[in-house]
C-alpha cells in the first residue's frame, strides 16, 4: 500500500504495520495543528482496522523524531490575540490521550531530538525506543512555559525527584536518562532502526524489539540521584535553589540554570508536578490546558519565545524577574477552572466508560 500524504505527515501500511512519518525535517518535524488532526484521524481508523496490528511513529530526516510544537506559530498567535494555539493544544492533548490508551502496540522511534510535543507523541506509547543519538526533555521553562502534553504526569512518576529536576532545569536528556526517568522502554542502536522497522512489518512488536534491543548505557542523571532527591525535597522553589547552593558542584550548576529560567514558569511547573501526582492522564491534560491558557495570557511565554527563537538574543526580561517576587496567589491563579473553556478530557473519559 503506497504512502498517503497529508502535507507534513505521511501514512502508509507495510505488511501489518501502519507507519506514521512526521515529515517536516527542516523544522525537526515540529508539530502543527494539521499534523495533529491528521494523526488523530489515521490512528483512530487504524485502531479499528484488522489489517493493522502495530503502529510505528518516526521522524523524517536525520535530526530527530520531533522538536516539539511550532513555537514561532504560537508566538505569532499570541501577538495577534488569536485562538489557534488553544485549538492546537486541545487537539494535541486529545492525541496524547489516544496514544496512551491505544489498543494496539504503538512503537515510537525516539531517535535524535525528542522535545516537548515530541515527548507527547512518543512517551505515552506502549513501545518506546531510544538510541545513542536521543536528546529528549521538556525545556519549556526556558521559554516561559511549563511542561505539557502529559509531561507533568510522566515526570511526576519518575524515580525520586529526578522528574522535578528535569522539568525545572529543562535539561536535554540522553536515551539512558529517558530509560531511567520512565520515558522510554528499550535501547536500540540508531543503525538498527531500519531493520527493526522492517521486522515490525511481519513480527509482533514484542518479538521484533526483543531481536534488536540492547542494554543501554549508564544514565548520568541516575548517578546524581542522591543530591537531586535531597535538593528537591522542598515544596518551595526558593528553598530548592538555596539547598542546591549548599550542596556544591552539580547542584550549584542546576541552581544557576533554574534561576535563569522564567521564575513564574519554575514555580508553576513545580506546583504542576506536585498537584498531578495520583491523577489520570486526562486529569493531568485538563490541568495543563488551564495552565497553558494562563501562560498565553501572561508576559513570559511571549518574551521567552522572542528571546530564544525570534530575536535569539538569549536575554529574556522576565516579569517578575526573581523567584522571590512570584507570589503564591499568582501561582494559584494558573490552576483556576476555565469555566466554559475547560478542555474536559477527564469528563469525556468518565462518560465513555
Amino acid at each position: 500500500m503506497g504512502a498517503l500524504e497529508t502535507e507534513d505527515v505521511l501514512f502508509e501500511r507495510r505488511g501489518h504495520l501502519g507507519i506514521v512519518t512526521l515529515n517536516r525535517p527542516k523544522a525537526v518535524n515540529a508539530l502543527n495543528d494539521g499534523m495533529v488532526k491528521a494523526m488523530l484521524r489515521q490512528l483512530t481508523a487504524w485502531a479499528d482496522d484488522d489489517a493493522v496490528a502495530t503502529v510505528l511513529v518516526r521522524g523524517a530526516g536525520d535530526r530527530g523524531l520531533c522538536a516539539g510544537g511550532d513555537i514561532v506559530a504560537i508566538y505569532k498567535d499570541i501577538l495577534h490575540g488569536g485562538t489557534a494555539t488553544a485549538d492546537f493544544w486541545a487537539d494535541e492533548y486529545r492525541l496524547n490521550a489516544l496514544i496512551a490508551h491505544y489498543p494496539k502496540p504503538y512503537v515510537a522511534f525516539m531517535d535524535g531530538l525528542v522535545l516537548g510535543g515530541g515527548v507527547g507523541i512518543s512517551a505515552h506509547g506502549s513501545v518506546r525506543v531510544v538510541t545513542e543519538r536521543t536528546r529528549t526533555g521538556m525545556p519549556e521553562t526556558t521559554i516561559g512555559f511549563v511542561p505539557d502534553v502529559g509531561g507533568t504526569l510522566l515526570l511526576s512518576r519518575s524515580p525520586g525527584e529526578a522528574g522535578t529536576h528535569a522539568a525545572l532545569t529543562g535539561a536535554h536528556l540522553s536515551g539512558a536518562d529517558a530509560l531511567f526517568l520512565g520515558l522510554a522502554d528499550h535501547f536500540v542502536p540508531s543503525s538498527e532502526l531500519p531493520a527493526l522497522a522492517e521486522a515490525l512489518e511481519s513480527s509482533t512488536a514484542e518479538a521484533a524489539v526483543e531481536r534488536f534491543a540492547q542494554a543501554g548505557p549508564e544514565s548520568a542523571l541516575a548517578a546524581q540521584r542522591e543530591w537531586i532527591d535531597a535538593a528537591y525535597a522542598h515544596e518551595d522553589a526558593e528553598e530548592i535553589v538555596r539547598g542546591m547552593r549548599a550542596l556544591g558542584d552539580e547542584a550549584v550548576a542546576a541552581a544557576d540554570t533554574i534561576e535563569a529560567k522564567s521564575p513564574t514558569s519554575v514555580k508553576v511547573a513545580l506546583e504542576s508536578l506536585r498537584r498531578v501526582r495520583g491523577l489520570s492522564l486526562e486529569e493531568a491534560l485538563d490541568q495543563e490546558y488551564r495552565v497553558g491558557l494562563r501562560c498565553l495570557a501572561g508576559p513570559d511565554f511571549r518574551e521567552g519565545i522572542r528571546a530564544q527563537v525570534v530575536d535569539k538574543d538569549r536575554n529574556p526580561q522576565w516579569k517578575p524577574p526573581t523567584l522571590a517576587e512570584v507570589r503564591e496567589s499568582d501561582v494559584e491563579g494558573y490552576f483556576a477552572p476555565l469555566g466554559e473553556r475547560e478542555l474536559g478530557l477527564s469528563a469525556s473519559r468518565v462518560q465513555s466508560n
